[in-house]
């Protein structure tokens, strides 16, 4: 089901079509989703919530590491792609190469283009072009505490206190002649 779900914008393009016959209202929102948590879970449910479909893009590694930096993406996008199609809300994704989903919004014209409550709506890519045909741009408020940047520092603080720690207990362990099992 998950594999489905996953789609080229070739593909997106005629199911897209085939939907608007259906009057069918498309929400469309993008991101990395480098480590998927309950922040993202969140985020998607209530995008899904404002239309009847949701296309997913997710930014691909070589867009990842443009814009995060060169130790992102911790998970490479097939398996952030079967993350995120895996999560019910979640009816499409497709990846995208690009620093920005410009190329897909212009292609699939969603009725409602969405992202997270840090953008400003004049701001956020495609805004102009989805206003320009009577679209909808909305941004979504994020739960506080849930980013993958705060897990990853939170990682690495937990590793650093507990290398520290083995540090000082090899240390009094050699002081006291007793030796690592």
């Amino acid at each position: 089901m998950t594999a489905n779900k996953i789609k080229t914008l070739a593909q997106i393009k005629k199911i897209v079509f085939l939907l608007r016959k259906e009057n069918k209202k498309i929400v469309f929102t993008n991101g990395c989703f480098d480590i998927l948590h309950y922040g993202h879970l969140k985020y998607l449910e209530k995008a899904k919530g404002l239309g009847d479909i949701l296309i997913v893009g997710i930014n691909r590694d070589v867009s990842v590491k443009a814009i995060k930096g060169n130790f992102r993406p911790i998970n490479r996008c097939r398996e952030r792609m079967a993350l995120v199609a895996g999560l019910q809300c979640v009816d499409y994704c497709l990846s995208f190469k690009e620093k920005t989903p410009a190329r897909i919004i212009r292609e699939i014209k969603p009725d409602v283009l969405v992202k997270g409550g840090d953008w400003k709506k004049e701001d956020i890519v495609g805004y102009k072009f989805v206003k320009s045909y009577g679209g909808d741009v909305r941004t979504i408020k994020f739960l506080k505490g849930y980013s993958t940047t705060g897990i990853i520092k939170k990682i690495v603080e937990h590793e650093k206190e507990r290398n520290t720690a083995d540090i000082r207990c090899q240390y009094k362990s050699r002081k006291r002649g007793l030796t690592r099992l």
